[in-house]
């Protein structure tokens, strides 16, 4: 695929650039759509991303909803069929900003100003249409095959509240139809999928005016995540957590020790409380670190392994806030573990281990990324590079592939993040061991060693699900709503046929409910196809038990699972079938 530079030289784009310089075109050509029906429109940011390309765009008084992306994919047709070359010319500084500033692009002057002195500046023209960047891109607009627009969002210019919301315009872009085709019916899955619209189908959470971005659990939610964290907790009991709960509050003075305050204090909500103020943690480590401090330990000791399930705010924006992904109060599932220099490399592999066990329940597969220093951090060098060789040894030993995402690190040291994939092949960040160095410092946390002299500990932050809210949402949409029978809401449903064998499906409810199943009865007088139908589509309960006359006679029951597999079997085997799933939690 050839591409044009800069500079003006044109060359072959290498193989695994490809799909970022069409979405980068297909960026720009969306841009002189919009401008060619919105002549009055400025223009912010608009990159290729890793699932498509958006533009941030000033529409002044215009609104823009989503069906008008039909009439901006027509606009941009027209712009590829018109074949336009795509050159590149260079501008110094002076010059570059009376361009933008004649072409009212406020954004862009902007832009310039945030650039080094004296450094010359980069353009590409397509048509009546000049862009500011740094490219490459494709030579004409003709060689953009396969694109859509996807949606439209909002988003603070430099991502700062403080400034103008600007419209986000979304789509994406492939090499070939057929590669675009693949897409679109990937996101319609992942639209049928959606969390939010199965929770509801469900019944398991809710969102309130009242409360944006603070989910409400419902009675069936609640189930979900009581199972979820019965099977967190009977793991680390097995693994030598000791389990804690800390205070949902205190005081300011907490969190500028433990460097929170300098950090991180445009997400934490605060408050007064006796003249003096408070924050509500936006984190759990500070608590931890005041029990691990309440007595004095010994070498012997370590590693200390403390859990906690507990539950945090952190102010998001409103227009960030997504169903159970994005929310402002949610339940981590802590631990934070007190270690010597020498117990890294092993309490890193058993960490790995348990988050493993964890996401193989789940069936998911993974891949790691460790997170370096990021340029808002505190600590010495010398401190920054033994605890990220501590990670990348711990990885090396137990010969795990990961990657290096430079800079995204915890401000008070690296970290190792799990990326989860679905089974639509999309990837979530869920678990993360971060290796804290500072922390303890801050805090003064002390051990005795076998010399008797006074040493600080090493703390790892670890999370395996990350936030049960999100994990649930992702568990939702990664099982499309049929979770397995232990995680189940309802786990079987016995549905009444006949009225003369309702004492028979009475005694078949009471046999389930008195094992602890979780199970319902439906005897209302509807016809049968629709009592299936709402518990197999909607309520995607696991088994429905149906009962009519022809079980009552053989004393046994019809079995539908969500499948649509229908068996009969006698009510001992099936109670054993069900008792046994659970147990296993398969």
């Amino acid at each position: 695929m050839k591409v044009i530079y800069s500079d003006g030289k044109t060359g072959e784009c290498p193989k695994e650039d490809e799909l970022h310089v069409i979405r980068h075109t297909a960026a720009h050509i969306l841009a002189q759509a919009v401008k060619r029906l919105y002549p009055t429109a400025s223009f912010a940011y608009g990159p290729a991303t890793e699932k498509g390309f958006y533009y941030d765009i000033d529409l002044g008084d215009a609104k823009l909803s989503e069906t008008d992306l039909e009439t901006i994919e027509t606009e941009m047709r027209k712009v590829i069929k018109e074949n336009l070359q795509i050159k590149p010319f260079i501008l110094p500084r002076e010059e570059a900003l009376k361009l933008m500033k004649e072409r009212n692009e406020p954004y862009k002057v902007e832009h310039i100003a945030d650039l080094a002195e004296n450094e010359p500046i980069s353009f590409y023209q397509q048509g009546e249409y000049i862009d500011m960047c740094t490219g490459p891109h494709l030579t004409y607009t003709g060689t953009l095959k396969a694109f859509k627009l996807t949606y439209i969002s909002g988003a603070y210019w430099k991502n700062d509240c403080k400034n103008k919301m600007l419209t986000r315009i979304n789509g994406t872009a492939f090499a070939t139809a057929k590669e675009l085709d693949e897409f679109i019916k990937l996101q319609e899955e992942a639209e049928r999928r959606d969390h939010r619209k199965i929770g509801k189908d469900m019944q398991l959470f809710m969102f309130s005016d009242e409360g944006p971005g603070f989910p409400f659990f419902l009675p069936n939610g609640m189930t979900i995540k009581n199972s979820l964290l019965e099977y967190w907790r009977e793991i680390h009991r097995q693994n030598g957590y000791q389990e804690i709960s800390t205070p949902l509050i205190m005081n300011r003075r907490l969190w500028e020790t433990s460097g929170h305050w300098d950090h991180y204090k445009d997400n934490m909500y605060a408050t007064e409380i006796d003249d003096e103020p408070y924050c509500i943690k936006p984190m759990n480590c500070p608590g931890a670190v005041m029990v691990y401090s309440t007595q004095p330990h010994s070498y012997r000791e370590l590693p200390i392994r403390l859990a906690e399930i507990g539950t945090v705010h952190r102010h998001e924006l409103r227009g960030t806030l997504h169903g159970l992904f994005r929310v402002r109060c949610f339940t981590q599932d802590d631990a934070h573990l007190f270690m010597r220099k020498d117990q890294i490399a092993e309490t890193i592999t058993d960490v790995v281990r348990i988050i493993n066990e964890v996401y193989t329940k789940f069936g998911f597969e993974y891949y790691l990324e460790l997170s370096t220093r990021p340029e808002d951090s505190m600590g010495s060098d010398e401190d920054w590079e033994a605890a990220t060789n501590g990670l990348k040894d711990a990885l090396n030993k137990m010969n795990l592939p990961y990657t290096i995402n430079e800079g995204d690190g915890a401000f008070y040291g690296p970290k190792i993040d799990f990326h989860l994939k679905d089974c639509l092949g999309r990837t979530w960040q869920c678990g993360t061991i971060q290796l804290d160095f500072q922390m303890p410092l801050n805090f003064d946390l002390t051990y005795v060693d076998e010399n008797d002299d006074r040493q600080h500990p090493i703390m790892i932050h670890r999370v395996c699900f990350g936030s049960i809210e999100r994990f649930i949402g992702i568990l939702t949409e990664h099982y499309a709503g049929k979770f397995p029978v232990w995680l189940s809401p309802v786990q079987a449903k016995v549905l009444l046929v006949s009225k003369k064998s309702e004492e028979y499906a009475g005694y078949i409810y009471k046999m389930l409910k008195d094992a602890n199943i979780r199970c319902e009865l439906d005897n209302r007088n509807e016809k049968i196809g629709y009592m299936i139908r709402q518990a197999q589509y909607t309520e995607r309960v696991p088994y429905m038990i149906i009962i009519g006359e022809k079980e009552l006679e053989n004393q046994n029951i019809s079995i539908r699972t969500r499948d649509s597999k229908t068996v009969s079997m006698s009510p001992e085997e099936f109670l054993e079938k069900i008792t046994t799933e659970i147990r296993d939690r398969v």
